[in-house]
């Protein structure tokens, strides 16, 4: 594959990079990245093991493939730097909110366009990769982008008018089962079970069951009747959880998101 450069190295931006290097897939000596913060991305190359570039037009010029990794905010400038030498080139975006329309509107069609919304377990390759259908690469480019995305974790199509929620559910999801995982961790060192011990249990747990659910392709509440015995001790915790409103927060997480995202 030809040289891939990140235009950002962020947070999302690092745990590509990282999953892409540990699945050698792609050599690292072909993965660059530009930041503002030079000293941060030097940092950051040194322990990724990414190149870092000083200059955004040198990274588009080294780069056939690149990826749009900064905040959304900044990308109409990014586009503006950029834009004369992206002809012939392949832009995938990871960034929130902007969809394959927001960028061929902006780059009259000089430039093959797919956009990408990952989480960040892509680090350790249990990621989510919702890949836009809309999109302008040719069948033979999406093919091997696909399947270098693929060594992130599971790659999904959706259509544009899905990316928004598809994005909520993925993109933010990770920290609602953190605060899961930190909860019932609570309650196991409340019991006396050592932390590191309980953050073991619960989260092997957690991927435990969503692991079974995976391979099985259960219904999730199949698969929690077969764990609830009559008159046992998990009826009685689905209970409680019932009778404090679960899935209406879980719901209500989503909601508060998806109206800040239509009011901005």
């Amino acid at each position: 594959m030809e040289n891939i450069g990140f235009i950002g190295m962020g947070n999302m931006a690092q745990a590509i990079a990282k999953g892409f290097i540990n699945s050698k897939k792609i050599a690292k000596e072909k993965i660059f990245a530009f930041a503002p913060n030079q000293q941060k991305l030097k940092t950051n190359a040194e322990k990724i093991g990414f190149t870092p570039v000083s200059d955004l037009v040198e990274l588009v010029k080294k780069c056939g493939t690149l990826i749009i990794a900064c905040k959304p905010y900044q990308i109409d400038d990014v586009l503006s730097q950029i834009k004369s030498h992206l002809a012939g080139k392949v832009l995938l975006s990871v960034a929130a909110g902007w969809v394959f329309d927001s960028f061929n509107s902006k780059l009259d069609k000089i430039v093959r366009i797919q956009c990408i919304m990952p989480n960040t377990p892509a680090m350790v390759g249990e990621g989510v990769l919702i890949f836009e259908k809309e999109n302008s690469l040719e069948q033979a480019e999406r093919k091997e982008i696909t399947e270098l995305f693929s060594t992130l974790g599971t790659v999904e199509e959706l259509p544009s008018s899905l990316m928004g929620i598809g994005g909520a559910i993925s993109g933010c999801g990770p920290a609602f089962m953190d605060m899961v995982m930190e909860a019932y961790a609570d309650a196991a060192v409340k019991y006396g079970i050592a932390r590191d011990t309980a953050y073991r249990l619960v989260s092997q747990t957690m991927l435990g069951s969503a692991k079974l659910q995976q391979v099985t392709g259960s219904h999730p509440g199949t698969l929690k009747d077969a764990v609830c015995s009559p008159n046992g001790t998990t009826i009685r915790g689905v209970d409680s959880l019932e009778k404090n409103g679960l899935r209406g927060a879980c719901i209500s997480s989503i909601d508060a998101i998806m109206d800040f995202k239509k009011s901005h």
